[in-house]
């Protein structure tokens, strides 16, 4: 009797710290997301402005720090729901929506916080946190994670090939996934539509550009090279794109306060600051006392273009100085300094680009683009810029005069290793779950470990150069590999470990 007393008290105060545990996880996350909790709320406001105000996406950083922040809160629950002995599927889906619920409370309290931005992929990578927690806690301390690795393990059942079979299948459909997720970093599907235009510096005026700009014109397609050299030699030439054409701006005629769009799609550029006259060969004249931006957001142009993610920007430009830095803005799509959709600007004398997508973030900063010894003199320049994913092509002043970006082959390593990681550790602790099942069968065992750890890295590497005519990476290749590899090798050892308890 004394004995189960003593088992009640261990189990009531296991429960007692892990309900403290979570609700410290719960505090951490108010405090790092909510604090100094100098809350604004307006007299009235609907439920289409909160909706609205989630068009914001999150950096390279924040999606790290979110994942963090959220690992503990699911390593806890994780603890707290084992000593319920709620099964596995109800504990990882309580799990998530714990995560996810707590993500979407903050989420909507930051709306009413100054300074604070809410995005919609912050709820997602906190309910990847969590899960990760889950992964964590089954990973080291679970014992009832060892039963089911020992049942795994075990298996006699006459049903056992049906399940390789549908664990093969699963690892299939898994392991497409990671295409799906790549397939998508390159859209830009997360363009913010309430950017107005702006030409010669940032809407908050802290990032001039000196110089003269003569037209802007802007489209929802990319270009071909037959289509720039006609573009070089006529200057009407976008007349003929019509319903693609969105923007039309001729800077180097027109009012002395502002300039309509010829295409009839956006609103008029007005002078920011004291406006000056425009030159006839030269067009507008920039400075840090003077700019152009749009009576309002350009909503049609973010909006086809996001739809499309393409864009071709024919611009010409003669800057004023060879030593701005900034990088000084010359065309921007922004909102501030640190929330974009494109910017062409100067530092030094390289041409900049910024471009927002799901891998280079809300500033379009986490890949660098830019283009070296552009702004060498004072001469106007006609540069063309056309996007098609993934690729940027440049020219300048002629069709010679031609450079390419790859995206996916800029992407810094550390920025690589994250993605990875997160596309291949599953696969890894699904291999080894699979390979306890065929572990009485040597050759079809060695034959899937072997194939589980090269294929999906290989499908994806073959999958990204087909599509989007990067080079081929050994690199990328081996980062997989080792991911895959090394998450099922450590789970195999766990696994064994917790077997040999159990029995």
């Amino acid at each position: 009797m004394k004995k189960r007393q003593t088992i009640r008290n261990a189990h009531l105060l296991g429960l007692f710290k892990d309900y403290g545990l979570v609700a410290i996880s719960v505090l951490v996350v108010l405090l790092a997301t909510l604090y100094p909790y100098n809350f604004s709320f307006p007299d009235s406001f609907s439920l289409e402005e909160i909706v609205n105000s989630f068009s914001n996406t999150s950096s390279f950083q924040d999606t790290v720090n979110n994942i963090l922040l959220f690992l503990p809160l699911g390593f806890f629950c994780t603890s707290l729901l084992q000593k319920y002995r709620a099964k596995l599927g109800l504990e990882i889906l309580i799990v998530i929506l714990a995560s996810a619920s707590l993500s979407t409370i903050v989420e909507i309290l930051q709306v009413f916080v100054p300074g604070r931005r809410p995005t919609p992929e912050d709820i997602i990578n906190n309910s990847i946190g969590g899960f990760v927690g889950w992964l964590c806690f089954n990973w080291l301390l679970s014992r009832s994670f060892a039963y089911i690795l020992a049942r795994i393990e075990n298996n006699s059942s006459r049903r056992v090939n049906q399940r390789i079979a549908a664990f093969c299948l699963g690892y299939i459909l898994l392991s497409s996934l990671n295409l799906v997720f790549w397939q998508s970093t390159t859209h830009l599907s997360n363009w913010n539509s309430n950017y107005p235009l702006i030409i010669g510096n940032e809407a908050t005026g802290d990032r001039p550009w000196q110089g003269y700009i003569s037209k802007v014109y802007i489209t929802d397609q990319a270009i071909s090279a037959i289509e720039a050299a006609q573009i070089f030699t006529d200057k009407d030439y976008f007349k003929n794109y019509r319903d693609s054409l969105l923007a039309a701006y001729k800077l180097d005629t027109g009012s002395k306060y502002y300039y309509r769009d010829k295409s009839g799609n956006l609103p008029r550029l007005l002078w920011r600051g004291q406006p000056v006259d425009t030159q006839e060969n030269k067009g507008a004249l920039l400075s840090s006392s003077n700019w152009l931006e749009t009576a309002d957001a350009v909503k049609k142009l973010n909006k086809r273009i996001s739809n499309t993610s393409e864009f071709t920007i024919s611009t010409t430009v003669a800057t004023s100085d060879i030593n701005q830095t900034g990088p000084a803005r010359i065309v921007s799509i922004s909102h501030d300094p640190l929330r974009r959709n494109f910017t062409l600007g100067q530092q030094g004398t390289a041409l900049n680009l910024r471009l927002r997508t799901p891998i280079t973030g809300e500033n379009g900063g986490d890949v660098q683009l830019s283009i070296p010894n552009i702004f060498i003199d004072k001469q106007p320049h006609h540069l063309i810029i056309t996007y098609s994913r993934p690729i940027i092509q440049v020219y300048v002043d002629n069709l010679q005069n031609y450079y390419s970006l790859n995206l996916l082959d800029l992407i810094p390593i550390a920025h690589k290793v994250f993605y990875y990681s997160l596309n291949f550790i599953p696969l890894g602790i699904y291999l080894a779950l699979l390979s306890l099942l065929v572990k009485n069968n040597r050759v079809i065992h060695r034959l899937l470990i072997f194939l589980g750890i090269l294929l999906p890295s290989l499908m994806l590497e073959a999958f990204l150069v087909s599509t989007y005519s990067k080079e081929i990476s050994l690199r990328n290749i081996l980062i997989g590999i080792f991911f895959t590899a090394t998450t099922a090798l450590m789970l195999k050892t766990r696994a064994r470990i917790l077997v040999k308890k159990v029995v």
